[in-house]
């Protein structure tokens, strides 16, 4: 049949992963790297990824294409959140054995200052815990309760030069990059913060449009744990400063 759907333009595309995001019906996906529609009979024409995509890429065709079915989507989002269910499952009963970078940790960062023979201050780590990238930390680790959040784009590390002591320093800290890990974030950043006892959520991300699909998880996490928290959003400039609002 001949139907509205939307189409994707790859080289407009900077894989923010924002539309797929806002997909409900599960029809885009990122795939190396970029967004692509990869069902049809998943697309209702609706829209509602167009006003999220930063860079125009997508826009409204009418071509042959199968009918939107309604009972196929709904069978596809409940197969993926029951693999999402089983990969959560599986990561917390793993989460002290296998591999050794995937093994808890938590840090005794006790204050101290160690100074060298010139008297030059020697910094010191201010990560809490292990490990700290979103994919990989267990959702009811023990170190969440009571914990001021800090959620973080990968970039902030290396673009701010006072990350540690600003940002990190009393926090538990949470790293991703929407753009280069193709996941959806939200869904298991409202169960940390609904199934944990969460004090607050800063999240620090870059300027660049690509980081946005971080915010907007971390906010829609806020919004679906139905918990009343105080966050922040902090935004750091490609150049390594703090940007105004």
């Amino acid at each position: 049949m001949i139907r509205k759907i939307i189409e994707i333009n790859e080289e407009k595309c900077n894989g923010c992963g924002a539309c797929a995001s806002a997909c409900h019906e599960g029809a885009i996906e990122m795939i190396d790297g970029k967004a692509k529609l990869t069902r049809d009979d998943y697309c209702d024409g609706f829209g509602d990824c167009l006003p999220n995509c930063p860079t125009g890429a997508i826009t409204f065709v009418e071509r042959e294409a199968a009918a939107y079915d309604e009972t196929a989507v709904k069978e596809n989002m409940k197969r993926k959140a029951q693999e999402s269910k089983e990969k959560e499952e599986k990561s917390e009963k793993t989460a002290f054995s296998g591999c050794p970078g995937h093994a808890l940790h938590q840090f005794n960062r006790e204050e101290s200052i160690k100074k060298e023979e010139t008297v030059k201050e020697v910094q010191q780590s201010q990560l809490g815990q292990w490990p700290c990238q979103i994919k990989l930390v267990p959702v009811n680790a023990p170190y969440f309760d009571g914990a001021k959040l800090l959620i973080a784009a990968d970039c902030t590390a290396y673009a701010y030069a006072n990350f540690h002591q600003e940002f990190m320093k009393g926090k538990i800290t949470l790293i991703g990059c929407p753009k280069l890990d193709s996941v959806e974030y939200s869904e298991k950043l409202t169960r940390i913060i609904a199934e944990n006892n969460i004090k607050s959520v800063t999240v620090l991300r870059m300027e660049v449009p690509c980081c946005g699909g971080l915010e907007r998880a971390a906010v829609a996490a806020l919004k679906n744990s139905e918990k009343f928290i105080p966050w922040q959003v902090v935004t750091i400039t490609i150049d390594g400063k703090i940007k105004e609002d």
